[in-house]
Formats: structure tokens, C-alpha cells, sequence
């Protein structure tokens, strides 16, 4: 025993010394990280194109003839699965499609498999009820093969609906939920693994993986919660940001970690960093329409927001307060330049030199003109536009909490076919469309209400774009709004507008071939439009 005393303390010491070198190097890297994910959020198109290119496979496939219903329903059931994440309508729209198939063909594994799938992704789009539904439907003919998902799919439906609905009662059913899972798996509570266990366990997993995986962003997250819950933000804003990098490359949109990021930054006062990777949340909960995420970040995003633009205010303050001392400075030195030239003025040469120095003055005097008018046009665009949002979210909240409440009534009253007439119909989504066009011509057009007008002026007479009756603006007008406020993808104004993307590249073409100025600068001038009006006021 007293041989082996030396043998083990030197190994502990060893052990414990790799640890804190481990530790310093991860935190030396952290820098690097989030460089390598601000490159990343940068280049966030590129890995979507990839996704798009995979996706495309898949429906090409889907196009095959003789298909069988199996083919049908294991290609369906790949293009759920890359949608989820990513976009969900698309992930619902397959994944309804194989549940049909799976109760078509009498598969009652591939039936319980979809409906289980299918109401993840109804909870995620607040469906609760048609979520509750399909797990509901398939409780008593489960396999044991089945349960971990359909446990899995409980728990998260419960987190959603306490969401949704902001009630704590859910938790006491998510945790029935959570308790069963576990019985199933052999696992047990959490509450007896110590801190270390857990971090072990995490880190065994974590070694296991590929890097860049969804399975790798899944577990660095956790990761990045267990360190943050236990008080270790350094290694918390690493395992974050690996999260969040591994969550581009697989362009996924549901993802938490970048929004954890966020708000830690924004605990540690780094509000630029914490406004850029909100800003990044919002957009992909947007592009993935992931209802569960957008509600989830309501309140810490405008928090940030309004944090980021208060600092943002105070700069401003300082650079006005800079630009004062420049001005009194500008005003002495002028002054000392006029004494100098009255005491030398049989000099030309000094009488130049005094002229190139006030012509560089005023040069730069102009150029911070600019600079400040378009700091305050950007910020009033800014301000509407947040403003007009929040409106719109509450709107469509309301909205949603009556249409659920209407259907929440039809089925009290067991009106199955009304119920299925109104789950059935497009005409809520359409009417919504129009009231989002609506809202986007008014708010456009309140920003730069001579477009119509100016846009025109840039168009051969003949081929001038007048709105029918009633109408703020049309399809062409709408693609050139997007254009005038900086959104030039194709792309993104195809999804905007709900058309084909075929269909803006030919209003675009058709556009510039009208076009009374340059082709080439057609789009630039475009860009233009408003500047000088709103200079001018």
C-alpha cells in the first residue's frame, strides 16, 4: 500500500494537470470559434443550397412511375425527416401523405411510426390538438419498438403546449411522461446522477459522434446547458457555439443553441454579438415557420433588441458629441488660419495650403452629413418595421387562438365533418396571405409612398405599371419593393410572394427589358428610389 500511495498521487496530478491545459486551450479557441461561426451565419445560403440539392433527389425519385405504395412511403418518409428543421409545412405535407399511405395499405408499424412523426410536427406548428389526436389514436396498438418515440413525442408535445398556452400545468403530465421513458430505457432518475456523471456521460457520447452531425449539435447543446447551469460560461459559450455551427452545416432552422448563445452573451454585456445571433434565431424560426420556436424567443429577442439599439443610441450620442468637438475644434482652427493668412498673406504658398485644408474640411463635413442621414433613415426603417412586426405576431396569435377555439367547439359538439370541412380548407391561409401583402403594401408604401411614381419614371412610357382598382400594389411592383429594401435573391422573393421562382426571374427579365435607363443599372436605380425624398424632408 505505501508503494502504491506515490503511484496513484502522481497520477492524479498528471490527470489533473492534462485537464487544466485542456481546459485553457478551449478557452483560447473560443475566439476562433465564434469567428468560425460568424463565417458560418455569413454563409448560412450556401449550406440551404446543399440542403435544397439533397431534397431535390428525393423528389425526383418521387416522380419515378411504378412506384409501390412502400417505395412511395420510405421516400416520403426521408423527405419529412430533411424538412423537419427546416421547413416545416413541407415536413407536414409528406408526413400526411404517409400516414394516408401507411392506413391505405393496412401497415399498422408504418401507421403508428407516421402518426407518431406527424404529431412532433403538429406540436411544433402549435397544432395541440390534431398532435394530441394522433398520439391518442395509436396508444393501445403500440409495439415496444415503438415507445421511446412515442414517450419522446409526449414530452415534447407537453413542452409545446405549455408554450403555446403559457400554463405550468402540462409539467406535472411531462413528467408522467418523462418517468415512463425512462423505465423503459433502464435509466435512472436524474436527480441521483452527480455533476460529473453527467459530464462524463455527455463527453463519452460527445466522442462517439461525427462531428458536424445533428446528433453532434444535439449533444454539444446539452453540453452547453450543463456547463451553463453549473455556473462555467466559458465552456458553455464553446459547446454553444460548436452546437451552432454543426446546426448551419445541416441547415437546420430549429435550433436552439445559437439563441442560448445569444442570451448568454447578452448576460455578459456583449450586445452586438448577442443582437447578431438573435437576429439569426429569428430569421430561421421565420424561414422554418417553426410556430414552437418563434413564441419561445418573443421575449428574449426584443429584449436584446431593445438593449442592442439603446447601445446603439448612446454611440450615436457620442459621435454627436465627437462631431461637436470637431466642429469648435474645425471653428479655432479656422480662426487660427485666418490670423495666419492675414499676418503672411503676401505668401501664396501658405494661401493654397489654407485653401486645400478648408476644401478637405468641408469635404468631410459633407460625408459625416451623409453618414448621420443614413443612420437615421436606417433606423426609422428599423423602428416601423419592429414595431409592425410585434403587431402582426399578436394579430396572427389572436387569430389562431380563435380559429382554435372554433374547432375546439366543433368537436364538443361532434361535428367531425364541419371539423373536417375547416381543417380541410385553404381559405384561412389564403386570406392571411392577402392580409400579409396587404400589410406589406401599406407598410412600403408609408416608407416611400412616391415609388409607383418614381419606379415609373424608370420605365419606357408605353410599358408604365399602373395597380387595378383597389389594390396598393401588384405582383411586379411587390418583387421591386423587395428589391428597394435590400432583399435581391430570387429566392427569398419567390417565398416571400408564394410564386415560382421561375416567375420573379421573368418579372425581373421583362422588367429590365422596359427598362428607360441602363439595363445593367436598371436594379441599382431601383435601389435608389426614395433617397433623395426623404433627404429632402
Amino acid at each position: 500500500m505505501n508503494l502504491r500511495k506515490p503511484i496513484f498521487l502522481k497520477r492524479c496530478f498528471l490527470l489533473l494537470s492534462g485537464m487544466i491545459l485542456l481546459t485553457a486551450c478551449g478557452r483560447d479557441d473560443s475566439a476562433s470559434l465564434s469567428e468560425q461561426l460568424d463565417y458560418m451565419i455569413r454563409n448560412k445560403r450556401l449550406f440551404d443550397e446543399k440542403k435544397e440539392e439533397r431534397i431535390d433527389i428525393f423528389r425526383r425519385m418521387l416522380h419515378v412511375t411504378s412506384l409501390t405504395p412502400e417505395q412511395e412511403y420510405a421516400l416520403n418518409d426521408s423527405l419529412s425527416e430533411v424538412f423537419y428543421k427546416y421547413r416545416l409545412d413541407s415536413a407536414i405535407r409528406y408526413g400526411e401523405r404517409n400516414l394516408e399511405l401507411a392506413r391505405r395499405i393496412g401497415d399498422r408499424n408504418r401507421s403508428a411510426s407516421a402518426a407518431i412523426r406527424l404529431a412532433r410536427f403538429y406540436s411544433s406548428r402549435g397544432a395541440c390538438i390534431e398532435a394530441r389526436q394522433l398520439l391518442d389514436s395509436v396508444r393501445w396498438e403500440l409495439p415496444r419498438s415503438f415507445l421511446e418515440p412515442y414517450y419522446q413525442t409526449y414530452i415534447f408535445f407537453y413542452d409545446c403546449y405549455e408554450v403555446f398556452s403559457g400554463s405550468s400545468r402540462p409539467a406535472n403530465n411531462r413528467k408522467i411522461y418523462r418517468d415512463s421513458l425512462r423505465r423503459h430505457l433502464g435509466i435512472p432518475a436524474s436527480n441521483s446522477e452527480t455533476r460529473e456523471q453527467t459530464e462524463q456521460r455527455l463527453l463519452e457520447r460527445l466522442g462517439q459522434i461525427p462531428p458536424g452531425t445533428p446528433e453532434y449539435a444535439k449533444t454539444t447543446n446539452s453540453l452547453g446547458d450543463h456547463y451553463r447551469a453549473h455556473g462555467d460560461d466559458w465552456l458553455a459559450k464553446k459547446y454553444y457555439t460548436l452546437s451552432a455551427i454543426a446546426d448551419i452545416q445541416n441547415a437546420t432552422k430549429e435550433n436552439s443553441a445559437i439563441l442560448s448563445l445569444a442570451k448568454l452573451y447578452f448576460d455578459h454585456k456583449d450586445y452586438s454579438r448577442a443582437y447578431k445571433y438573435t437576429q439569426s434565431a429569428i430569421e430561421d424560426a421565420l424561414c422554418s415557420n417553426m410556430q414552437f420556436r418563434i413564441v419561445r424567443m418573443t421575449e428574449l429577442s426584443s429584449i436584446i433588441i431593445a438593449s442592442h439599439q439603446d447601445k446603439e443610441a448612446k454611440t450615436k450620442v457620442k459621435l454627436q458629441h465627437y462631431l461637436i468637438l470637431i466642429s469648435v475644434l474645425s471653428v479655432v482652427l479656422i480662426l487660427l488660419f485666418v490670423y495666419t493668412y492675414q499676418q503672411v498673406r503676401k505668401l501664396s504658398r501658405v494661401r493654397k495650403e489654407l485653401s486645400g485644408t478648408n476644401a478637405e474640411l468641408a469635404r468631410l463635413n459633407i460625408e459625416l452629413s451623409e453618414i448621420n442621414e443614413q443612420l437615421s433613415d436606417t433606423n426609422t426603417v428599423k423602428v416601423q418595421y419592429i414595431a409592425r412586426f410585434f403587431d402582426l405576431c399578436s394579430m396572427y396569435i389572436d387569430k389562431m387562438d380563435n380559429y382554435r377555439k372554433s374547432l375546439k367547439k366543433l368537436a364538443q359538439e361532434r361535428k367531425p365533418d364541419e371539423l373536417y370541412r375547416r381543417l380541410k380548407s385553404t381559405s384561412m391561409l389564403e386570406d392571411e396571405q392577402e392580409e400579409l401583402f396587404r400589410n406589406f403594401d401599406e407598410i412600403f408604401l408609408n416608407l416611400y409612398p412616391t415609388f409607383i411614381e418614381d419606379f415609373n419614371a424608370l420605365l419606357v412610357e408605353t410599358e408604365r405599371i399602373t395597380p387595378k382598382s383597389g389594390d396598393l400594389l401588384n405582383k411586379e411592383l411587390r418583387i421591386y419593393a423587395l428589391i428597394r429594401l435590400g432583399i435581391t435573391d430570387s429566392i427569398k422573393i419567390a417565398s416571400f410572394l408564394r410564386c415560382s421562382l421561375s416567375t420573379v426571374y421573368n418579372y425581373r427579365t421583362k422588367m429590365r427589358n422596359r427598362a428607360a435607363v441602363s439595363r445593367e443599372d436598371f436594379e441599382k436605380t431601383v435601389m435608389k428610389i426614395g433617397s433623395i425624398h426623404r433627404n429632402d424632408s
